[in-house]
């Protein structure tokens, strides 16, 4: 049996058929394209969970090889991280690892080739300075000054990790001869690192060796 509609409800329906017919399109059209982008974010997400997951395994691999200093599996394992899931923190943390291990054993070239990947590739800020203060020591050690200073010169280090480049580039300055030019670097670490933090005691015997009393310049701030 049908149901006729009063005039209230008849009037209700016509306003909504004119409502859908000039905005139904565009309403479908934005629904469809919410649930595309809710689709397409749990499928990002499953990728970057599925990543993470194949990604700590295989540094499982490699954390095993670099402690029985299996160096050609330590290589591979690297190599794969660094292929497959270079953007994961695992593939930064394998490459800094790596590095300490290959300079242990005076494999100063590998060292350096991980380090600079990070450098190059590496997507944490943190991790890409500390790759640079390493590559610099490396270079130092080498006695290749210039270099050890291009590592971190004019680069913008990331919160917490200027007054260690400037300390290191104090260091540079120093055994190049140049006191006048370290004396700001290390008056800059110095001012940099917290009065609790038992590095500056360090630095603070750098400033006494070329003449600078910390004391007063505490007293004048």
């Amino acid at each position: 049996m049908a149901t006729h509609l009063d005039l209230e409800e008849q009037e209700q329906l016509d306003q909504f058929k004119h409502f859908w017919n000039r905005w139904g399109n565009l309403i479908s059209g934005l629904l469809t394209a919410v649930l595309l982008v809710y689709a397409a974010y749990n499928g990002w997400n499953y990728w970057q969970q599925r990543q993470a997951t194949q990604a700590a395994v295989l540094y499982d691999t490699f954390e095993k090889s670099a402690r029985d200093a299996d160096l050609p599996l330590m290589g591979r394992s690297l190599a794969d991280l660094q292929n497959q899931f270079g953007r994961t923190t695992y593939a930064q943390q394998a490459a800094l690892l790596s590095a300490r291990i290959y300079a242990n054993k005076a494999n100063l070239a590998e060292a350096e080739k991980s380090l600079q990947w990070v450098i190059d590739n590496g997507h944490e800020e943190g991790y890409v300075a500390l790759g640079r203060l390493r590559l610099s020591a490396l270079a130092m050690e080498q006695k290749n000054l210039d270099q050890a200073k291009a590592v971190l010169q004019g680069q913008k280090a990331p919160v917490g990790f200027q007054p260690l480049f400037d300390d290191r580039l104090g260091d540079i300055a120093v055994l190049q001869n140049k006191p006048e030019e370290a004396k700001p670097l290390y008056l800059s670490a110095y001012k940099g690192l917290e009065a609790a933090n038992e590095y500056r005691r360090l630095i603070d015997y750098k400033l006494a060796t070329l003449g600078v009393n910390t004391a007063d310049i505490e007293k004048k701030q």
